[in-house]
């Protein structure tokens, strides 16, 4: 049987930070002052392992968290072929879900010139900082959320998987968060799209705003319920500010695609600026859709 020097070391082994000596002095003595109070002198002697092992979990908890500052957990699970499925989670009850099934697509502002043709494919600078940018502003206006930074396009080459199967892989997470948080409310595919910037970009205040486009698939079991979401954003964020949604596109695809929608009744894809933006202005656009939700959910409360 595991004393509780054991199941510390143990669970120090299952989580490799460091923490201060000053943190774990201070945590000590926290805890052996309230074992005091209670008038249990000998409870650090005479624990039960079941006990024991609640106390040092708390400790671990609070290492951990204090070792993040922001109160951001991130969990890393494992696919069938090892590569890492990511996200990054605000607090205990996530309202809003934001993945990628085209992690990779890029803008050409942001590559070097002889590089354009990685617009479809680039590893670091990507639509998945799109998605960290509005997970980023929900957070800063108290709503909680999940970004997921899977590299699909990573599992697609070690799976020997091809392009048409980005949305089986992006699934899998999908599906694995919704089962384990009820609190999500509503979903976001985020995209790049491959218009130019005369089409993609629009002016507000002096500022230029990459646009943003709501597609709907047509073959989801969910159908009415995504295009009536979408129709939702489009309409709030048309009276916010005008003309940056380009509005609520339906779609079939060929072969027929889901895009995923039929897991939630509030799924949708979004477009979001098109080949000839920065990343700055899908930043813009990011902050300003961050404030429409927000009041969407206020509204449904």
């Amino acid at each position: 049987m595991q004393n509780e020097k054991d199941l510390f070391d143990m669970l120090k082994e299952m989580y490799p930070q460091h923490p201060r000596k000053e943190f774990v002095s201070t945590t000590e003595n926290t805890l052996r002052q309230q074992a005091r109070s209670m008038g249990k002198k000998r409870i650090f002697t005479k624990f039960s392992v079941i006990t024991s092992s609640v106390l040092v979990c708390a400790f671990i908890f609070s290492w951990l968290i204090s070792l993040n500052g922001s109160g951001t957990v991130t969990e890393v699970a494992q696919s069938d072929g090892g590569a890492s499925l990511s996200y990054a989670m605000d607090e205990k009850e996530p309202v809003v879900y934001i993945y990628h099934s085209h992690n990779t697509e890029s803008f050409i502002p942001e590559l070097p010139a002889q590089k354009n043709n990685q617009m479809y494919s680039n590893d670091t600078k990507n639509v998945t900082l799109v998605g960290k940018e509005l997970s980023r502003a929900l957070k800063e206006m108290q709503v909680n959320s999940i970004h997921d930074e899977t590299d699909v396009a990573g599992i697609l080459k070690q799976k020997g998987l091809h392009f048409p199967d980005s949305y089986k892989v992006s699934r899998e997470n999908l599906q694995k968060v919704l089962a384990e948080n009820d609190s999500i409310r509503m979903i976001f595919d985020i995209h790049r799209d491959s218009n130019k910037r005369r089409d993609s970009t629009i002016e507000i205040k002096g500022k230029e705003y990459a646009r943003i486009k709501f597609v709907v698939s047509k073959t989801s079991g969910n159908y009415e319920a995504n295009k009536k979401f979408a129709t939702q954003l489009h309409e709030q964020l048309e009276e916010q500010y005008p003309g940056l949604s380009i509005g609520v596109i339906e779609k079939e695809g060929n072969p027929p695609n889901t895009y995923n929608q039929d897991l939630h009744d509030n799924s949708v894809l979004l477009e979001v600026g098109g080949i000839e933006n920065t990343l700055v202005e899908t930043y813009r656009t990011m902050d300003v859709f961050a404030e429409v939700l927000k009041v969407i959910i206020e509204n449904s409360k």
